[in-house]
């Protein structure tokens, strides 16, 4: 093969090399996240820029990725129906780079049977997929931080807070690992709560800006990872 030849080859194999990374790097702009969830994605007690999603967008923002504000989707006090019910009332007019979920904790504390929680888990993850451009590729799920060590959790006179939690984190695991969506543990993180106060909010039962700054650097190199596969 002539030195010629070679060199037009190389060329068109750098010119091809070029626009990859170029598509790369374009898909890193304009970015939308979707969070769903309760009162701990909402940010119960802290101010907005405090919210957990809200932190992993800027903290994003600050490594080459180019995120629009999170759509949230999460009220204090709702149970896996009514985060369900709440995608059917507000269905997505569009696809997101990135879809979190975080719910179970009111049906722990309302006592609803677990067999409901399974059942309507795995209908909102599934839309969660839906939702996503990439599919389950674009999905995580979070652990369920535990209550029982916050002031209002130690004096609710709920006694196996964390073994109840634990078993509605089993569920929700093997949900996810059904449809291939990664779960991220942030419940041991919660638990420091029990000596650290800084780690709750004024209301004493939700996590503090503080924490939920623990949560994000928790799962940022995981996220990261998500974005770029």
């Amino acid at each position: 093969m002539g030195l010629k030849k070679i060199f037009i080859i190389i060329s068109v194999l750098s010119l091809f090399g070029c626009k990859v990374s170029q598509q790369k790097l374009a898909t890193k702009d304009n970015l939308n996240y979707l969070a769903l969830g309760d009162s701990y994605t909402i940010g119960e007690s802290v101010e907005e820029d405090g919210r957990w999603p809200v932190q992993l967008v800027k903290e994003l923002n600050g490594d080459n990725f180019s995120f629009n504000p999170p759509k949230i989707i999460a009220q204090t006090g709702w149970r896996t129906d009514d985060l369900f019910q709440a995608m059917k009332d507000e269905p997505a007019k569009e696809q997101y780079d990135l879809v979190s979920v975080l719910i179970g904790v009111n049906n722990q504390y309302q006592n609803k049977e677990l067999e409901q929680y399974k059942k309507e888990l795995k209908r909102i993850l599934e839309n969660a997929i839906l939702y996503a451009k990439r599919g389950n590729e674009s999905v995580f799920m979070l652990s369920i931080p535990n209550y029982g060590v916050t002031p209002f959790g130690l004096t609710s006179g709920k006694e196996n807070i964390g073994e109840e939690l634990k078993e509605y984190d089993k569920i929700a695991q093997e949900i996810c690992a059904s449809l291939e969506i990664p779960f991220y543990n942030i419940t041991d993180i919660s638990l420091e709560a029990e000596t650290n106060k800084t780690l709750v909010a004024n209301d004493g039962l939700h996590p503090s800006e503080k924490m939920y700054r623990r949560w994000v650097v928790r799962i940022l190199p995981q996220v990261k990872d998500l974005l770029n596969n």
